[in-house]
């Protein structure tokens, strides 16, 4: 019998997949063997991954953005430490937290003055649910506007705001009154706006899938639509914030003040689960506005001791160690370099991004036999091509990264924000080489190519 808990999982560690497979998602085990990433990791330090062979792999995905400050970072774990043995009387529920109330003062002093209240939960689709809640009840309107192509989380109500179908699809009736507009399209926000009771307007200021960065009056002009028309600006930062695009907030970009800023992911020091809604003070108290209403809106496990500890200690180390300019300072310099490669190969169509949130996109090419090849993988599954590129960064070059959507052909990069100079050039030097390898059609970066599409293709079949 084993003793430990290191013992259990080295005793038992080749049977990850299996387990995975008989008991949990079945189909995410298939994903990561046809696309080879089914490796055994056993550790992980800061930007890197390591495996039982003990090679290492540069992490571009970042847990969906959760690693800002790298994994295992000692600051953090020195803090969970700190509380486990400090043995405090967590979760009392009839009482609060102290740590609560120093991680709100905290987050509140990097955000405009005009939001001076916090709301925790555990995630950031809690967060987008609770946002919800609070706009709902402020205005004592039902209507809720977001944009094709935003994401928000996957529990109901913040499905409802989903902009993709493939999330959406078998899941209604979803909540009523909301209001699909497409992105960086002010003339569709002003409309809905005038034509509907809006309780707000949910959106990214930069939007996840496909990493948009919108126009420069985009979000300006969109908090002053929504004053006008008496709606709720509800920026989600839970994906771009504490540091991510060179700024502790993204809407820092334009100057924006929101109604209420949505954090969560990078929140937890890549440790324990937290969410967080920043908002205006007279939103929070419409909804608890007397102390009969004090308990109408929480979660049981939301302010937790561990999780106010890792907030705390992941700000401590964003601030000490630099991370918001050195997210600015190398990851622009990251995303010129790979601008430098577009007129360099046929398929690249444009790279975007701010900060250490970045996109490469692919595009069918003018020539014959490139564009013929493209349209072969594009039939099987649309978006497949960027595959192409994920696959060999990862098991020619040991870097991890992820497509920005299913039918995107977008590989999109969220590394910790601790990547250095020479990461950055790794990083560049691999791209570089995997997509000229796309550039010969024929070659064995197609053989890849055709085992892809056939997957897809029986996956589409049912078979």
């Amino acid at each position: 019998m084993t003793k430990t808990l290191t013992d259990l999982m080295d005793a038992r560690r080749e049977e990850k997949f299996d387990l995975n497979a008989r008991f949990l998602n079945e189909q995410m085990v298939g994903v990561l063997k046809t696309l080879g990433f089914d490796r055994r990791y056993v550790g992980g330090d800061g930007a890197y991954l390591i495996d039982e062979s003990g090679s290492r792999y540069l992490d571009l995905l970042g847990g969906f953005g959760v690693f800002a400050v790298g994994r295992n970072h000692p600051r953090v774990i020195a803090a969970l430490r700190e509380v486990l043995d400090a043995r405090l009387a967590g979760m009392v529920q009839m009482d609060v937290s102290l740590l609560a109330g120093l991680l709100a003062e905290r987050l509140l002093a990097t955000l405009p003055d005009s939001l001076d209240k916090v709301f925790f939960c555990n995630s950031g689709t809690e967060a987008a649910e609770g946002a919800i809640k609070f706009a709902r009840y402020a205005t004592r309107r039902a209507g809720l506007v977001y944009c094709e192509r935003g994401y928000h989380g996957l529990s109901l109500g913040s499905l409802s705001l989903n902009g993709d179908e493939l999330f959406r699809e078998g899941f209604g009736p979803l909540l009523p009154g909301t209001h699909r507009i497409p992105y960086d399209d002010l003339a569709a926000l002003e409309r809905v706006l005038e034509e509907q009771e809006i309780a707000a307007f949910f959106v990214e200021p930069v939007l996840g899938h496909g990493v948009h960065v919108p126009s420069d009056d985009y979000l300006p002009e969109a908090a002053r639509l929504c004053r006008k028309h008496g709606a709720l600006l509800v920026v989600d930062e839970i994906q771009t914030g504490l540091g991510r695009t060179g700024r502790m907030w993204a809407f820092e970009h334009w100057g924006v003040e929101p109604d209420m800023v949505l954090s969560a992911k990078a929140l937890s020091g890549g440790f324990v689960p937290v969410g967080a809604i920043m908002l205006r003070k007279p939103v929070f108290d419409a909804l608890f506005s007397n102390m009969v209403r004090a308990p109408v809106h929480g979660s049981t496990f939301s302010k937790n001791d561990l999780a106010m500890a890792a907030g705390l200690a992941t700000l401590d180390v964003i601030e000490e160690e630099g991370l918001v300019a050195n997210a600015e300072k190398v990851g622009e310099g990251m995303l010129a370099d790979l601008r430098g490669l577009v007129e360099r190969y046929s398929f690249m169509h444009e790279v975007r991004g701010l900060g250490m949130m970045q996109a490469i996109e692919f595009a069918p090419p003018d020539g014959l036999r490139h564009r013929a090849a493209w349209k072969l993988l594009d039939a099987a599954q649309k978006g497949l091509f960027s595959q192409l590129v994920t696959v060999p960064l990862f098991k020619q070059h040991r870097i991890l990264s992820q497509t920005a959507s299913h039918d995107l052909a977008v590989v999109k990069f969220l590394p910790p924000l601790c990547l250095d100079d020479a990461d950055r050039k790794l990083v560049v030097e691999a791209v570089d080489a995997v997509v000229a390898d796309t550039e010969n059609v024929g070659g064995a970066i197609w053989d890849l190519g055709k085992h892809l599409a056939g997957a897809a293709l029986r996956t589409r079949g049912g078979r």
